[in-house]
């Protein structure tokens, strides 16, 4: 099935069936943004979205989705966060730099 078809036959029929108004905000492009963000969001690579979505340069998907990217302070809380957490007493992580 091609786009065309696939957007005439199935999208555009789920958008009315749910009360969903046409236009370009609901469309196609708009889920593939979402689909693009979801990814990075939870922290695939530029590369590898960059083929998902059959761009040719990653540099491209870089400077079209990077405002999606969580940032970089974002990870950073967060790996500090998991490092942390309450978990088995083992011999590496954070608790091994204290350890003599």
């Amino acid at each position: 099935m091609i786009r065309n078809d696939f957007n005439r036959h199935a999208w555009r029929p789920a958008l009315e069936a749910a009360g969903v108004s046409r236009g370009r905000e609901n469309g196609m492009h708009a889920l593939r943004h979402f689909y693009a963000s979801v990814l990075l969001d939870a922290g695939e690579s530029v590369k590898a979205v960059s083929e998902y979505l059959g761009h040719h340069d990653p540099g491209f998907t870089l400077r079209t989705y990077t405002h999606l990217m969580p940032s970089s302070e974002k990870r950073t809380r967060e790996a500090v966060d998991r490092a942390f957490e309450d978990g088995p007493d083992t011999d590496d992580g954070p608790t091994t730099a204290r350890r003599g």
